[in-house]
């Protein structure tokens, strides 16, 4: 069982900046992939970007050049780097891992971009 908690969301203006983390109670060594995903009202919960342990990287098209996905394996912790927001950003963010064939999901962050 893996246990995973996001933080970081909140309110921010267009062009702002916010920074997203994603604690894991397991070790990320053992797990080959981590995502963050978003899902708006209305829509389907989309892939925003991912990172493998050997930190190969992969981006919606609607980020790139805006976010950047990392993980730091001492602390079990991932995060997403949100630059350059704008209103359509706005969804609540989930964090996901593939651990032994199982996926997991946190509880979910929401991100408010105000135009």
């Amino acid at each position: 069982q893996v246990q995973l908690v996001e933080s970081g969301g909140g309110l921010v203006q267009a062009g702002g900046s916010l920074r997203l983390s994603c604690a894991a109670s397991t070790s990320l060594f053992r797990i080959k992939s981590m995502g963050w995903y978003r899902q708006a009202p209305g829509n389907q919960r989309e892939l925003v970007a991912s990172i493998t342990t050997a930190d190969g990287t992969n981006y919606a098209d609607s980020v790139k050049g805006r976010f950047t996905i990392s993980r730091e394996n001492t602390k079990s912790t991932v995060y997403l780097q949100m630059n350059s927001l704008k209103p359509e950003d706005t969804a609540v963010y989930y964090c996901c891992v593939t651990k032994d064939g199982t996926v997991y999901w946190g509880q979910g962050t929401q991100v408010t971009v105000s135009s």
